[in-house]
């Protein structure tokens, strides 16, 4: 494990470096509001665990567990699915192709959205994308085509496919000149932390977020500051060899990283989305890799709780149990409350 506690001389140096980038959102009405009317739209539950309290020695775990989310198995649900159906609000979407790349669940977001209003979806999978995805992406109607050997490339792909054939680019990562969508899914992502506030009867006094691209670290550290202050310290956790906002923040910069592919493969993203960069340089307090070993305990160790997941959706929790191998650093303690997300199914 490393992490770092960025100064706030490199805060405001990350901030100033993206100053044409807009803040993430912190409106969670209106996303709650439009999904509200989806039939399968249910909140999901928050789990108090006390299996990982005593494996972190803190007094309680709280799991906001997003396998069921609308059916898809995952949080990225509220994202994609909400633009899709904010621009059905907004203007007509029958006919038209959404087209993206995804790591695996932001395409079932996409490929589901496109379908509930009369759209059509292309996705393209880097080759590390297991085919089990590539299945579920068809069985929901979309067109899947593998390019490239990591997400980045197949994004690229994807932005070139846009331009040619006239379809709507929808990707959960923003980079200047593409910035509105992004914005906008980051925005739904505000539900689950608006839900899981709610959910509990205290503020939580740590919150440890898993990151790829960083649209649902930066959404939720935006909303948890606006609901809870400066209280909650809040670490970012990333796998070791996708180490992009890491990387970014130690520089003091947007960073383009390399390494091999992780397990952690919904995570696996090699460069930051700007949004999510430049809110978490102001929100977020540490900034963890874990390895592929400890992404691996993470997920072992949701699943000894009851309720498992994959290293990506349970990376949150490996990175409370790497923290509390080191408490002091963190500031955890016996009466330690954490909020921690599992953001997919195992399967």
């Amino acid at each position: 494990m490393k992490h770092i506690h960025p100064s706030s001389e490199i805060r405001h140096q990350v901030q100033t470096a993206l100053s044409d980038i807009p803040w993430p959102s912190v409106d969670a009405e209106t996303p709650s509001s439009l999904l509200a009317r989806c039939p399968v739209a249910q909140q999901t539950p928050l789990v108090r665990s006390d299996h990982l309290a005593t494996q972190a020695a803190v007094a309680d775990v709280y799991v906001k567990d997003e396998r069921g989310r609308m059916g898809l198995g995952s949080f990225k649900a509220l994202g994609a699915a909400y633009v899709i159906a904010y621009d059905a609000e907004h203007a007509k979407t029958k006919g038209q192709t959404y087209v993206t790349a995804s790591a695996g669940n932001h395409g079932l977001s996409v490929a589901a959205g496109a379908a509930a209003f009369g759209a059509k979806s292309v996705i393209f999978l880097a080759e590390t994308v297991p085919e089990s995805f590539a299945d579920r992406l068809r069985g929901i109607g979309a067109d899947v085509r593998r390019e490239g050997r990591i997400y980045e490339q197949a994004m690229q792909a994807a932005a070139e496919a846009a331009q040619a054939q006239g379809w709507t680019l929808l990707s959960d990562s923003s980079w200047p000149g593409y910035i509105a969508r992004p914005h906008r899914l980051m925005e739904g992502y505000l539900v689950l932390l608006r839900e899981a506030a709610g959910q509990m009867q205290t503020a939580p006094t740590h919150i440890f977020l898993q990151a790829g691209v960083g649209g649902l670290a930066a959404s939720t550290a935006a909303l948890a500051r606006e609901i809870w202050g400066a209280g909650p310290i809040i670490t970012v956790v990333e796998p070791e060899y996708a180490p992009a906002l890491f990387a970014s923040m130690a520089a003091g910069a947007p960073q383009v990283t390399t390494g091999p592919p992780s397990e952690m493969g919904r995570l696996d993203c090699k460069e930051p989305s700007l949004i999510a960069l430049k809110g978490l340089a102001r929100d977020a307090d540490f900034f963890m890799l874990v390895t592929e070993d400890e992404g691996e305990s993470g997920s072992s160790a949701s699943a000894e709780a009851g309720l498992p997941s994959t290293p990506s959706g349970a990376a949150g929790i490996a990175g409370l149990l790497v923290a509390a191998q080191d408490p002091a650093t963190f500031g955890l303690t016996k009466e330690s409350r954490v909020l921690v997300i599992l953001s997919e199914a195992s399967a």
